[in-house]
């Protein structure tokens, strides 16, 4: 109902691109736990960077739901290069072009549409997670700049070789009743006082670039201020209203990949003489998960078709990030549970998908927060 033949050639080539360039890799990636340069460029030139911004600022020009489509082909056989590529646009790209200055949007948005360059966002704090207000890293006006002083953490695309910035939600102003001021900075990432860490050990996303990132005394011109004073947490907030699009289609897509490695695998296992497939037992476990599947892509388009259309979508948008992310789980789960011991080891691959649908219901909001995100807009 959602999509037209574009939007199905936009399929059909990434998929394409994905089971030729990515799957082959994926495996070497997430062992070494390696950012691979080569790939996120590749993904560029198949112009997968900057899908919805104008094509005046280097992007496609295209609607919402052919980059969650994109998304959801890449998710479906590496959740890394998904993690990358939906961080990227949905969190780096989007707040610049939607709250940046012309001049802000001519100087980063050209370059980070073709896959050679990385920008992050930095909410996430030690201390602040699901609480995003409360931030505790500030900056202080002094003379026409500011100086930044604080950490962020969990931040993807944050230390990549070819990452040059992060939007940076800081505390500028805290009033007598304990209410703060929210103020997003630009910064780039040789910015004195500006290091990033990359973090290692992930149970997931072993191929993404993760990072925690330090300001101290980080020093910037007024000029790199994302929107107005005060206005900090409300773009960071809407940012990740459209960022839940692509959590949902990380889900939805890693859920696809899951389903038909477990089809696979019953279609061609035999146990008392027959496949796996033919026991009443497996065969309705994966009638339940295709069932799922289709209600979760039903419910994703859905949603993207309501942004595209200039409607309200942000109580959607937390229905599918909660929704797809849960079935990625219940997918992913059940297909472990098919391949028995075998799911297990690392010879196949359900046993990453598995990792890596772990962190969908906590990464941009967890399902709890989606939860109470929906319950306060259906009380109104």
């Amino acid at each position: 109902m959602y999509t037209n033949e574009e939007h199905e050639l936009i399929r059909s080539s990434v998929r394409d691109f994905a089971e030729r360039e990515i799957k082959p890799r994926a495996r070497e990636l997430d062992d070494k736990a390696e950012f691979s340069d080569e790939l996120t460029r590749m993904m560029g030139e198949m112009g997968l960077f900057g899908m919805t911004i104008p094509p005046e600022y280097g992007g496609q020009g295209l609607d919402t739901l052919s980059y969650i489509i994109a998304v959801e082909e890449v998710a479906r056989v590496d959740a890394s290069q998904a993690a990358t590529l939906a961080a990227h646009n949905s969190l780096g790209v989007g707040p610049l072009f939607h709250y940046g200055t012309e001049e802000q949007k001519q100087k980063y948005l050209t370059q980070l549409c073709t896959g050679k360059a990385l920008w992050s966002f930095g909410l996430t704090e030690p201390d602040a997670g699901s609480d995003s207000r409360g931030s505790k890293t500030r900056a202080v006006k002094d003379g026409d700049d500011w100086v930044i002083n604080g950490s962020k953490i969990f931040i993807t695309n944050g230390s990549a070789p070819i990452s040059i910035g992060c939007t940076v939600q800081t505390v500028t102003k805290t009033y007598e009743n304990g209410n703060r001021e929210f103020t997003n900075f630009l910064v780039e990432r040789n910015t004195p006082g500006f290091k990033a860490t990359p973090l290692h050990g992930k149970m997931m996303w072993r191929a993404s670039d993760t990072a925690e990132l330090f300001f101290e005394d980080c020093r910037v011109p007024d000029s790199s201020r994302l929107g107005k004073i005060g206005q900090g947490s409300k773009i960071m907030l809407r940012t990740l209203d459209s960022g839940r699009l692509s959590i949902a289609a990380m889900g939805l897509g890693l859920a696809q990949g899951a389903f038909e490695m477990a089809l696979q695998y019953a279609k061609e296992r035999k146990q008392f003489g027959k496949p796996i497939i033919k026991f009443q037992v497996n065969a309705f476990k994966l009638a339940d998960m295709a069932t799922k599947i289709e209600l979760a892509r039903a419910l994703l388009y859905k949603t993207c078709w309501l942004k595209d259309q200039d409607r309200p979508f942000a109580k959607e948008a937390a229905m599918s990030k909660l929704y797809c992310s849960e079935i990625a789980r219940e997918v992913a789960d059940e297909a472990v549970q098919m391949h028995g011991g075998y799911g297990l080891i690392k010879d196949y691959a359900i046993e990453r998908f598995y990792r890596d649908q772990r962190i969908l219901q906590i990464g941009e909001g967890t399902s709890e927060i989606q939860r109470l995100v929906i319950a306060r807009y259906i009380s109104q």
